[in-house]
């Protein structure tokens, strides 16, 4: 049985500055094992609070260098690898996030892998599978994942971008879909998701299961609870606002 962590669900400067919600990212474990995707602000506490043990931690994903997606990185890869004596982990990240750089140099040797994420390609570390999307629609360098896991499902995570037709079929396959909803109203030359915007969407692949995460401000003060439940009754589809600390099982 296959399991999400939410770290943390935070996104947009300001909820994750004044921590208004956690901003550690997802871990997906599958086996005894796990990846973490988006190590961002107090990744490294929200790990020890959760009791998750760090050997076990195989495969780290960033989707783009902003900070609530990789600030906890350096820190990360050091308890890993208890500061280079345990050589542990492969790195996923983009190209660009590498020449940031977002990963200081001494730590590169620290880890058993480091590879660039390219748009549509298939990466394999067992037990984890996943295939990158096209690149989104965002500031930086930046793509969604498509995780195939043990139970026959696949599992999607649409990270920062605006809204674009292409969507569509980048995520018609996946059944249970994680989606970055940082606004609650679009704004222009803003390029992340409105919930009107993961309403179209929704409407168009129907997964079985869609989970909510990385709010900003304007999401915080509508209530992620009331719009998942909202478009829950309206898509009739199972739609869930994700909270700090929530675990979901995929069976």
């Amino acid at each position: 049985m296959s399991e999400l962590l939410f770290l943390g669900t935070a996104g947009a400067r300001y909820v994750v500055a004044k921590q208004l919600r956690a901003s550690g990212g997802v871990l997906l474990k599958i086996e005894d094992q796990f990846l973490l995707l988006d190590p961002g602000p107090g990744t490294l506490v929200y790990l020890a609070k959760n009791k998750i043990p760090l050997e076990k931690i195989k495969v780290i994903l960033v989707s783009h260098q902003h900070l609530d997606h990789c600030a906890d990185l350096n820190i990360v890869v050091d308890a890993i690898t208890e500061g280079g004596f345990k050589k542990r982990g492969i790195l996923y990240l983009t190209e660009s996030a590498f020449k940031e750089p977002i990963l200081l140099s001494y730590l590169h040797p620290f880890l058993l892998k480091i590879e660039f994420l390219k748009p549509k390609t298939l990466y394999e570390e067992p037990p984890f599978k996943f295939k990158t999307t096209s690149e989104l629609k965002h500031s930086v360098e930046t793509y969604g994942f498509l995780v195939f896991l043990p139970e026959n499902k696949i599992l999607g995570f649409l990270s920062d971008t605006a809204y674009f037709e292409e969507l569509v079929e980048e995520f018609r396959e996946a059944q249970i879909l994680v989606v970055n909803l940082v606004r609650e109203k679009s704004l222009n030359g803003v390029l992340h998701l409105s919930v009107s915007e993961v309403k179209k969407l929704l409407q168009k692949i129907k997964p079985e299961t869609v989970i909510l995460t990385h709010f900003g401000m304007t999401m915080l003060k509508a209530n992620p609870f009331k719009i998942a439940k909202k478009l829950s009754e309206d898509l009739k589809i199972h739609v869930i606002a994700a909270y700090d600390g929530m675990k979901f099982m995929i069976i």
